[in-house]
Formats: structure tokens, C-alpha cells, sequence
């Protein structure tokens, strides 16, 4: 039976948030209950906790890492820290491991997530942030290496050769750059960064001092990219992030502190409301990351919920639900997505992008026919077809113009709407284009595409 969408309800495709539905509320209430009801657990989870985390978390994540990623090393617990999601650990990496002044620059592939820019600039960095574009593999390293020489050149005229602000410290090392990616799935543009990019950019990361800071907060929802493909393909990851290129590459990094942060989260796969996440690297830096004066200060991150989620790990639970849930839910949500756009907007011009190896995340980044504007397509479909999207300009990196902007891209969710609702906001959406390019054929004044009003 078909069910029919009223036109007046709201189509969102503009959040980037998990289905509610597909949350473990039912696990996380018997795990709460465990920790709860057990003297010898709750005391220590309801008191501080250690700098870097509650212990028997970091050693489940630590294994269950080392299954999905199958580095060339098993992962050691000492090279975990558990945080308090992705975002307040970026703000710790930048407080603990930058300086405002030596730091020269940091360096957003773009398009980017817009709010890691927020982040950026709260610790110091507004007016500094750099945009380096990407193509089919990933980030353009001529471009990068190009700015990061002539970054070089200029702190070296100015003198800035050590930290201004930030005294030396034993936990810490202060980089002179920041790179900033999201890997795999991108978000917005779904991207998965190749192996021999991965590669590259460790090594320019060693040659100019740059710590990269990469989310790698999608890498388990991962399935094929065909409808109907085999069942276990997200048992592992598609590619090593660039964490694991750190440690393996020309014999591994140079010094104790390397040059990649791995930032992950169970946001996306339990709730963002977890606000729970942890950080992967050396082991210097994950204790450097522990000593940052927030941590210190509160004891662990999230020590409650992280107590509450590591009882997930034992019986299989975290498993189960990615690859019995989420893996199949949001697959059936992105190729319905996908069919309908293919069926419905690319004969009016939109392209996407050729597929990889492996889709997931949560994103589906789509062009528009020229001389259409993203801004005049997100303001129609919100008041002609309550449908919410999301225009590419918002991931331009602020205030900097080395990349090309986003004007004529869309980024569309697919994570947080049932399948039947995907279908009917691209049908909405074929109709706002095909009004908006038959004003543009016949050239009506006032009602132009390029109105910014």
C-alpha cells in the first residue's frame, strides 16, 4: 500500500543527524542498568576519572580498531584517549599541540565541515584557516605543498621560529601547521581520499611540521556501492586512515610524537547526546591530549556514558548494531536516494559523483545545472515545496578564496529521513529546478537565478 506525503510536511534533508530510529536506546538502557546496579562499577564511573579515559573502554576500542582497520600492528590501548565527541576533542587538540603565533596556518581541505571552522577560529586561528581543494582522490598536494612553502618563507622573514604564546611543557609538542580532513565519506562531498594521497600527505605532514587532525567519524557505515551487494562488506575498512599510514610509512614517523590524530565518535553510531567519542594516535600525543587543562581538571571525558557504552563491547552489541542496522538502513536510505535523483534530477542537468569503491557516511553532494545558484534553489524549495537543503556555499572555507566556490553544489542527508520521504523530496525538489530553469529559458525579470535577495 502507498502511502501518500501531505505537501505540507516538512522534507528534511538538510540535517545531518542520525534516524532516532535507528538509535540503540533499548542496549543503552540495559548497559546503563548494568553499570548502575553494580557497586564496583558505579562508584568509579559516577566519580573522576583518569586523565585519559576510562580504562576498560580504551582497551575494547583498542581491539575492536584493530578488527576493522587490520593495521599492520595491533592498536595498543596507550595510543587511545577517550574525548568528549569529536568536536570538543578538536578544540583540546588545538589548545594542547598549537600555538596562536607559530602556528602558521591551518589547512581545511575543502569543501569542508563548516562547523570545524568555528572550532578553528576559537582557538586563535580567524583570518589564518587556508582551503585546499579537493579532486577524484582526494586533496590536491601540489596546492597544499605550494601554500605550506610559502607559509614557510613568510614565518622565516618574520622571525617566527618558536612558540610565542604556549611555554614548553613535557606532554606537548606545538606543530607549525594544521591539516584538517575528513578521509573517508566526506562530509560534504562523500569523497573517500585515496591510499596513495593518504600517503602523500603523511610525508608533507613530516617535511613541514603539520599535524593532521583527521575525522574519521563515518568510516564504519560503509556498504557497497551497488544495490545489491554482499552482505559483510563493511566488516572492514576500505581504506587504512592516515593515522595507520603514520605508523607504517618509510618506517614509521620520525620522532615519538608522529604526525596524524584520529578523531572518532560514537555519535553516529549510538547518539550524538553520547557525546562521547576518542582520539587515536601516538602514544606521546594521546597522553599529551589526556593533560589538556579541561581534562585534567574534570577528570575524564564522559566518564559515565563512556562506562555505559564499553558495556557494549563485550557481548557483540556495538557489532551487531552497525552491521544488522545501521550498515543496511542508511544503504537502503542512500541508494533510494541515489535512484532518485538519477531518475528525477540528472535529466534536468544535476550531476553526482562517480562511484567508489565503497559508499557510506551520510552525505550525497550533487551539482546543479549551470547558471542555477544553490542559494535560489534551498530558498525555493523551502517555501514552495517544504523541503530543507543544504546550499554548497556553507562549506566554503571562511574567509579564503584559494578554492573555487561551492555556489552550484547541494549537499543532501540521507540519514535522517525514511526511504519513501528521499523519493518524494527529490520529486519536490525536479519541480523548483524545472520552475527555476523555465524562468531562466524565458528570461523573466525580477524572478532571476541570480537574485541575491
Amino acid at each position: 500500500m502507498t502511502i501518500t506525503i501531505s505537501p505540507e510536511q516538512v522534507i528534511d534533508l538538510q540535517i545531518g543527524w542520525p534516524n532516532p530510529a535507528l538509535l540503540p536506546a533499548p542496549n543503552l538502557r540495559h548497559s546503563a542498568t548494568a553499570v548502575l546496579s553494580n557497586p564496583s562499577i558505579a562508584n568509579s564511573a559516577l566519580l573522576y576519572g583518569p586523565d585519559e579515559g576510562y580504562g576498560p573502554l580504551r582497551i575494547n576500542i583498542a581491539a575492536w580498531l584493530s578488527d576493522f582497520y587490520q593495521p599492520r600492528e595491533p592498536v595498543s590501548s596507550q595510543r587511545i584517549c577517550i574525548t568528549g565527541g569529536a568536536s570538543q576533542n578538536l578544540a583540546c587538540v588545538l589548545q594542547t599541540f598549537t600555538d596562536p603565533v607559530y602556528t602558521r596556518n591551518v589547512w581545511m581541505v575543502a569543501p569542508t565541515y563548516h562547523l570545524a571552522a568555528r572550532v578553528m577560529d576559537d582557538a586563535g586561528f580567524a583570518g589564518r584557516l587556508r582551503g585546499i581543494p579537493e579532486d577524484n582522490e582526494g586533496v590536491d598536494i601540489a596546492v597544499l605543498e605550494s601554500g605550506l612553502r610559502a607559509a614557510e618563507d613568510v614565518a622565516l622573514r618574520a622571525g617566527n621560529t618558536e612558540p610565542k604564546l604556549k611555554p614548553p611543557r613535557p606532554w606537548r609538542k606545538i606543530y607549525k601547521h594544521v591539516i584538517y580532513a575528513v578521509p573517508t565519506f566526506a562530509n560534504p562531498s562523500g569523497k573517500i581520499m585515496s591510499l596513495r594521497r593518504r600517503e602523500a600527505l603523511v610525508r608533507l605532514a613530516r617535511q613541514y611540521d603539520a599535524l593532521i587532525i583527521t575525522d574519521d567519524v563515518y568510516d564504519f557505515l560503509q556498504w557497497s556501492p551497488k544495490p545489491e551487494g554482499e552482505k559483510n562488506f563493511g566488516d572492514r575498512a576500505c581504506l587504512p586512515r592516515i593515522v595507520d599510514v603514520d605508523r607504517y610509512l618509510d618506517g614509521g614517523p620520525q620522532d615519538e610524537w608522529g604526525h596524524a590524530l584520529s578523531n572518532g565518535s560514537f555519535s553516529k553510531l549510538i547518539g550524538p547526546g553520547a557525546r562521547t567519542g576518542w582520539a587515536e594516535a601516538s602514544e606521546k600525543v594521546a597522553y599529551g591530549l589526556s593533560q589538556t587543562g579541561s581534562s585534567r581538571s574534570g577528570g575524564a571525558p564522559s566518564h559515565l556514558c563512556a562506562a555505559i557504552i564499553d558495556q557494549l563491547f563485550p557481548t557483540g552489541t556495538i557489532h551487531n548494531h552497525i552491521r544488522d542496522v545501521l550498515q543496511p538502513k542508511y544503504a537502503e536510505r542512500y541508494h533510494t536516494l541515489l535512484s532518485a535523483i538519477q531518475e528525477h534530477l540528472v535529466p534536468l542537468g544535476v550531476t553526482v559523483p562517480a562511484p567508489a569503491a565503497a559508499a557510506g557516511g551520510y552525505f550525497l553532494w550533487i551539482g546543479l545545472p549551470a547558471p542555477l545558484l544553490a542559494a535560489d534553489v534551498v530558498k525555493r524549495a523551502q517555501s514552495e515545496e517544504n523541503l530543507r537543503l543544504c546550499a554548497g556555499d556553507l562549506f566554503q572555507v571562511p574567509d579564503h578564496h584559494l578554492t573555487e566556490g561551492f555556489a552550484d553544489h547541494l549537499r543532501l542527508c540521507f540519514a535522517w529521513e525514511e526511504p519513501r520521504h528521499l523519493t518524494e523530496g527529490m520529486r519536490r525538489l525536479a519541480r523548483v529546478l524545472h520552475r527555476l530553469i523555465r524562468t531562466e529559458m524565458l528570461g523573466i525579470d525580477g524572478v532571476g537565478l541570480h537574485a541575491t535577495s
